[in-house]
């Protein structure tokens, strides 16, 4: 349920609806009213105890979401999910370590973009945007050629491929391999336990699945990858993953000024999350996404990534072949009604991309569609389809 009540000055306060905007974008996600009003709040200075409170129960809460009681330590930046995976590829890979990052997408080469900033040992293990990655290709070459780190991307923002981490990570595990994973677009929606996946480090941010506001990145760190962390060269100040952790133990601060607001919201967003539950949560996810395949398919249209390798948070459509199609004029159509949809991001294919993670309901889906059917059918799209 969603709250609509605050007390403010010890006197209840009914605040109006917020304008419902609905976001098919991948991310920030749609959010509930009272995440955003859980950002309107007596004004603090985040060093005092009150507000490190807040931050130490908002760790240990995403830390539970991310493996058993005891095994995961979540460390918080002010940044984005991308500031996340630098903290993790400038702090987590020493001197001396040999670092292979797939790439099948924006992001995988995004981490090999960081890697290269900071002049790593690495080699870019490059895949098809849209077919399933070949795993065992994979496990061959790493250890064929004596890799130390895996770098990849769970969940691919770019198409909504799935990339299988779990078995990837289990093997890395194995063999004694780190393994640096990019979870952003598929932490609070896609179960994880960190131990039994076999990830070291994971990152990401508060405004995909766990639906909150943007502005706060986080890496998950199982404790031993962690610990051994400490002695690895610092090669960034701000985003250094073992001295932001060292400090907050110490003080229950982050070193530098939080984003405050954002974290009042992140912890409204967890408390939302809880409530849901993350399974459920995928279940409503899974169901916009059938509601918008059907509607794809009884359009003609079709789908980048094999429905098998699909996340179900994030569709690419193949954009249709019309020469009416525009995806302005397909966008500019959607945001009057109060939706907002993304173009594709993988260059050498023409599509679109449907997002279904955040606050979005089924029926909202639905309402959707029929605006994209009706577009489509506008061009001429889908006409004599089967029904």
């Amino acid at each position: 349920m969603i709250q609509d009540t605050f007390i403010i000055e010890e006197k209840p306060v009914k605040l109006p609806t917020v304008r419902r905007e609905v976001l098919l974008n991948p991310g920030p996600a749609t959010t509930t009213d009272s995440v955003k009003y859980a950002q309107v709040c007596p004004d603090i200075c985040p060093r005092e105890k009150e507000f490190g409170d807040v931050m130490e129960w908002i760790c240990g809460e995403l830390s539970l979401m991310a493996g058993k009681p005891g095994r995961v330590e979540t460390v918080l930046f002010g940044g984005s999910g991308t500031a996340a995976d630098e903290v993790m590829i400038s702090s987590c890979v020493p001197d001396g370590a040999k670092l292979l990052i797939i790439d099948n997408g924006a992001y995988g080469e995004r981490f090999a973009k960081i890697a290269a900033v900071y002049k790593l040992n690495f080699e870019v293990y490059k895949s098809s945007g849209f077919a399933p990655l070949d795993c065992e290709a994979v496990k061959a070459k790493l250890l064929a050629e004596g890799f130390t780190h895996c770098a990849l991307v769970y969940h691919e923002t770019t198409t909504g491929l799935l990339n299988p981490a779990p078995e990837l990570c289990r093997f890395c595990h194995e063999r004694g391999i780190t393994a640096i994973v990019d979870a952003v677009s598929a932490f609070a929606a896609i179960p994880i336990d960190m131990d039994e996946d076999g990830f070291d480090f994971m990152a990401s941010t508060s405004n995909k699945n766990i639906q909150g506001m943007a502005g706060v990145g986080f890496v998950f760190c199982r404790k031993e990858a962690l610990e051994k962390t400490a002695a690895y060269p610092m090669r960034n100040y701000y985003l250094n993953l073992w001295d932001q952790y060292a400090h907050f133990m110490k003080t229950r601060q982050t070193r530098f000024t939080p984003p405050v607001q954002s974290l009042y919201a992140l912890r409204q967003a967890i408390i939302e999350t809880k409530s849901e539950g993350i399974e459920n949560r995928y279940a409503r996810y899974v169901s916009c996404w059938d509601i918008l395949v059907k509607a794809v398919k009884k359009l003609g249209l079709s789908m980048l990534v094999p429905e098998a390798v699909q996340s179900k948070l994030i569709t690419a459509i193949i954009e249709p072949a019309s020469p009416d199609y525009s995806f302005e004029a397909l966008h500019d159509l959607a945001r009057a009604k109060g939706f907002t949809i993304y173009p594709g991001k993988l260059s050498g294919a023409n599509t679109f991309r449907i997002a279904n993670i955040g606050d979005i309901r089924p029926n909202e889906m639905a309402a959707f569609t029929t605006l994209l059917e009706e577009y489509m059918r506008s061009i001429g799209q889908g006409k004599g389809a089967a029904e």
